[in-house]
């Protein structure tokens, strides 16, 4: 049963009986990851409740594997690595099942010098975005659809083996199928239950192609609680499966074959809580959700930074796959990198180019600024694409590679008027110190291919 968000209140009788002994406080780092520290509870009530808490600035400078690097203005060794503020958000408080007598908040962040809050940071860029658009009387709703691969080994092991040979949990294509799924349904329906414990709204679990490949849908709902509930639910999967003994990717592409997505629905209400993008224009679309969409299309391959933020992300970009590259809109139509979906008030357009490996603020985010640069510049819809996109040989695509869409995103004048230029800098940066990593590594794949035979 679905339990709804704590409030301060209950959490102070909750932790005077005993019932939570932890407290959770945890950032969005940016990768999406949650980052933080585990609270004494009662010491949490006494102290962090009033004043907060802090952590080093570096959790927004460093790469995935938790290196400094170079680069980055806000965090550096000439900067001495200091703190920032993390502000609890009491609106985020809920109880974790799957950690017994635990419950969760996110932080924002705030300088500790009272300059204000850390502008790159994923949660407050989404605001910022969120900001600009009620100047227009709109607010955005979004749900993202996240796939993963889920393998018998635990975490463990598949560190031993190098993520090489693990077992998937399934050995053949399950997708929609209830008898394949049904083989690990305990701990799909533990995710399920335990997410609506912590207060999030499952949909339904569906299996996919990949061999091991499952969805797990969660309902749509205000920007930024999808992006709250996004890396909640995506943490705690993970948490859940080693609890298991088994594991789970949210990698882009993790093997050869197909890729993991996360499909983001996207849509605008206006002030009374309507739909903003309904209307009597094509595919049923209002004069502002067509200029919605055509600001999409205009700032996809320029935005692609956010939605595809590695160097992986872009291998799952296959010829023929259900991953669409090319930058047509079309009504249910898969083959369109924008796909407009469902009925009546419920009737939003779902991005299909983001694989599972996305920040969703950033990318819902990337989202709201091409919609209001489609909306500020009253920009027409192209035609609809009603038959194979890739059929069509003039239409642009988005980018190829992590490399393509650094250049994009550094002379794209869209993000520098949305972001700013310190949030185009900052993962400006974030691209630089993944290529630069990769570049130097020798991969299996250059062994395989050189070790004898060159």
């Amino acid at each position: 049963m679905r339990q709804p968000p704590l409030t301060l209140e209950q959490l102070r009788v909750a932790v005077t009986e005993g019932e939570i002994d932890t407290v959770a406080l945890a950032l969005v780092d940016m990768q999406g990851r949650l980052q933080g520290k585990r609270f004494h509870a009662p010491y949490f009530i006494d102290q962090v409740v009033a004043h907060g808490s802090e952590g080093c600035n570096y959790l927004l400078a460093v790469d995935v594997d938790m290196n400094t690097v170079d680069g980055y203005a806000m965090s550096s060794w000439e900067r001495g690595y200091g703190d920032f503020a993390m502000k609890p958000d009491f609106g985020t408080l809920r109880r974790v099942p799957w950690q017994p007598g635990t419950a969760l908040l996110l932080a924002d962040l705030e300088w500790l010098d009272g300059s204000g809050p850390v502008i790159a940071s994923p949660r407050q860029i989404l605001r910022r975005q969120l900001d600009r658009l009620a100047a227009y009387g709109l607010t955005a709703y979004a749900g993202t659809e996240l796939e993963f691969v889920l393998f018998r080994d635990s975490y463990e092991q598949a560190w031993r083996r190098g993520y090489r040979e693990l077992t998937p949990a399934n050995q053949y294509n399950v997708d929609y199928s209830l008898l394949g799924t049904a083989r690990v349904e305990p701990l799909l329906r533990r995710i399920r239950t335990e997410m609506a414990g912590a207060g999030l709204v499952p949909e339904s679990a569906k299996g996919e192609c990949n061999l091991g490949q499952h969805e797990i849908a969660f309902r749509y709902d205000e920007a930024v609680a999808c992006a709250d509930h996004h890396v909640i639910y995506k943490n705690g999967a993970k948490e859940i499966a080693a609890q298991e003994g088994m594991s789970i990717t949210f990698m882009a592409k993790p093997n050869e074959r197909e890729g993991n997505s996360c499909h983001i629905h996207f849509s605008l209400r206006d002030a009374s809580g309507g739909s903003a993008m309904l209307g009597d224009g094509p595919a049923q679309l209002s004069p502002t959700g067509q200029r919605v969409l055509a600001g999409l299309l205009a700032t996809m391959r320029e935005l692609s930074l956010l939605f595809a933020p590695n160097i992986n992300s872009y291998k799952r970009y296959q010829p023929g796959s259900f991953a669409p590259t090319v930058l047509r809109w079309g009504t249910d139509n898969r083959t369109c990198a924008l796909r407009v979906v469902g009925h009546g008030q419920g009737m939003r357009v779902e991005n299909r180019v983001p694989g599972a490996d996305v920040n969703a603020y950033l990318a819902i985010a990337a989202l709201v600024a091409g919609a209001l640069h489609g909306i500020e510049n009253e920009l027409e819809l192209a035609e609809e694409c009603t038959g194979n996109a890739y059929d069509d040989a003039t239409a642009e695509h988005v980018p190829g590679t992590l490399r393509d869409a650094l250049t994009l995103w550094e002379g794209s004048t869209v993000a520098h008027a949305a972001f700013g230029e310190e949030v185009v800098a900052h993962y400006a940066n974030m691209a630089r110190v993944e290529l630069t990593a990769f570049d130097a590594a020798v991969t299996d794949w250059e062994l395989t291919r050189g070790f004898e035979r060159l």
